[in-house]
């Protein structure tokens, strides 16, 4: 069965457009400060606004403040502009929390809002939006840029370096960045809430979260079965030697030290994990840290980039500055690169996002392996 993205009723007015088709804009707002003031300088701008909102499927016990972005639609009253939910349960709990559950399961890393931006939001979100609204243009409050360039437009880093979120945009398929807007790319956080301070903003103060949607900010075992989370299996060296015993492999990610369960005399980290033999290896650093890696399911923003040879900057995480590497390969399934310097504890199911030297993003992918050079 195709996967359902259903609109629902208006929460204050019915949007009617009335403005043209160019200034017509969605704002996909999740209640927090960010969306809201994205929002907000896009009317001050002129634009005919709508904010819509995901409703997500939420894994909590008890009252959650702001679960589904009920804060949005006070945030539009108070805009006045028109706001909308749109009910997508069905094709994210398909989409992005059972693909969780299977990375886990099979001892990858998953990332579930690159899943949910590249699969529904930017996707199957997007063109509802357009289709029910005849709005083409869409914005959101991530810190990240669109920029132009002589061969159209191209997906760069936040200019508050330390807030970049462009690493959870790379999926966006490249048509569509010429309909995208960040209002927040040139700005920092604190300049943000201090604008919704300004305008009285009813979220100004409201925390970041820093959890999974879908987990009701909680911890992400929560989302986890526990078949998944609590099966034992051995606890090894890298070279697999039997040193202890794990608590279940969903309960580890390549690079963790905390919480291991062994006490080694040294600094270890998880360096790797078998679910087909149910074990769990530890390693030194330098033994966790490889220089080539291989990623899949390739999205390609800059294809004169997309070239073996070609130097690049990489990340293999959403944090820290991308470092230097080399291309080896690149093709319409993968590509392969090879650090400068050794990556620490590079995780299958995390992303590869590869970017030039002026900070738009070349092409990113599902990191598959690693290995020494």
């Amino acid at each position: 069965m195709q996967d359902s993205v259903i609109l629902m009723p208006p929460s204050l007015d019915a949007y009617v457009p009335a403005a043209p088709p160019q200034r017509r804009i969605a704002v996909l707002m999740s209640g927090g400060v960010d969306s809201s003031m994205a929002a907000h300088l896009l009317r001050q701008s002129g634009l005919e606004v709508v904010g819509v909102t995901m409703k997500v499927p939420v894994s909590c016990e008890g009252p959650v403040a702001g679960c589904c972005g009920a804060d949005a639609a006070f945030v539009c009253r108070q805009l006045g502009i028109p706001h909308y939910f749109v009910d997508v349960t069905q094709s994210f709990r398909r989409l992005v929390i059972e693909r969780f559950r299977q990375d886990y399961a099979e001892g990858r890393t998953p990332n579930p809002c690159v899943d949910c931006n590249t699969r529904l939001k930017f996707s199957r979100v997007w063109d509802l939006i357009e289709r029910v609204f005849g709005v083409s243009r869409l914005a959101t409050g991530h810190y990240a840029r669109v920029v132009d360039s002589p061969d159209g437009p191209r997906l760069a880093r936040g200019a508050n370096r330390a807030k970049d979120q462009s690493y959870f945009l790379y999926g966006i398929a490249a048509a569509r960045l010429s309909q995208l807007s960040l209002p927040l790319g040139d700005r920092t956080k604190d300049e943000v809430r201090s604008m919704a301070r300004q305008i009285k903003l009813d979220v100004a103060e409201k925390s970041e979260s820093m959890e999974l949607c879908f987990a009701g900010q909680g911890d992400y075992r929560m989302a986890l079965s526990a078949e998944q989370a609590d099966r034992c299996g051995d606890l090894t060296d890298m070279a697999g030697n039997r040193i202890g015993e794990h608590r279940g492999i969903s309960n580890y990610t390549l690079g963790q030290r905390k919480g291991l369960g062994f006490a080694g005399g040294k600094p270890l980290y998880v360096g790797r994990i078998d679910p087909h033999r149910n074990t769990v290896a530890l390693g030194t650093r330098t033994e966790v840290s490889f220089e080539r890696i291989t990623a899949g399911e390739p999205n390609i923003l800059i294809h004169s980039r997309y070239v073996a040879q070609a130097r690049v900057l990489g990340k293999v995480r959403s944090y820290g500055e991308p470092q230097p590497c080399i291309i080896e390969t690149a093709g319409p399934d993968g590509f392969a690169v090879c650090f400068d310097s050794p990556c620490f504890a590079p995780c299958p199911g995390q992303r590869l996002v590869l970017y030039n030297t002026q900070g738009q993003i070349i092409a990113g992918g599902t990191i598959l392996g690693a290995s020494h050079a």
